[in-house]
């Protein structure tokens, strides 16, 4: 098993990604990276099962919208995908997205769809200590960060989860 160390740059752009998404962002309840792929999953948690119907038309207006957002911010062609998986009353929507085309604002957007669409339903965790200052600190490190990750391919899958109000980050 290969050693890490605390200054291994890749793995530390890579591990303060998945940490400043998961703390901007309350409604992601894990993330991951691919590295084989160079793609990133984000996770949402539904209180509820969803019908083919429901998951169709929000699969539907994801893409739609992705495919919108680059489209105007000319990042040419992308990798996208949105699956759903259901666990006894809990639904999960995964949005698989490349890394090269993937932006802070295109993230906000696919939220902003979720909460929309999924009011009520859409698991968050209580982010209410977030002062707005230390919200812009966080998209400011992942608009940089996500610059890092793309310029500097790392090796490492991990993997981002909430666990009792804590963000925890895993190599895989």
């Amino acid at each position: 098993m290969p050693k890490y160390t605390q200054d291994d740059e890749q793995i530390s752009d890579g591990v303060n990604l998945l940490i400043s998404i998961l703390v901007r962002y309350p409604e992601i309840g894990t993330i991951s990276f691919d590295p084989l792929h160079n793609s990133i999953k984000l996770t949402f948690m539904l209180s509820s099962i969803l019908t083919a119907a429901e998951f169709e038309a929000i699969k539907d207006t994801l893409l739609k919208s992705i495919e919108a957002y680059l489209m105007l911010s000319s990042a040419g062609e992308y990798e996208a995908a949105v699956q759903l998986s259901s666990y006894e009353r809990v639904t999960m929507l995964v949005v698989s997205r490349d890394v090269a085309t993937l932006t802070k604002g295109e993230i906000t957007l696919l939220i902003a769809l979720l909460r929309d669409n999924f009011r009520d339903k859409l698991v968050t965790d209580n982010n209410d200590s977030m002062l707005e200052e230390d919200l812009l600190i966080q998209e400011e490190l992942i608009d940089n960060m996500l610059q890092n990750v793309k310029r500097n391919h790392t090796l490492n899958r991990l993997i981002g989860i909430r666990e009792d109000g804590r963000v925890l980050v895993f190599n895989k």
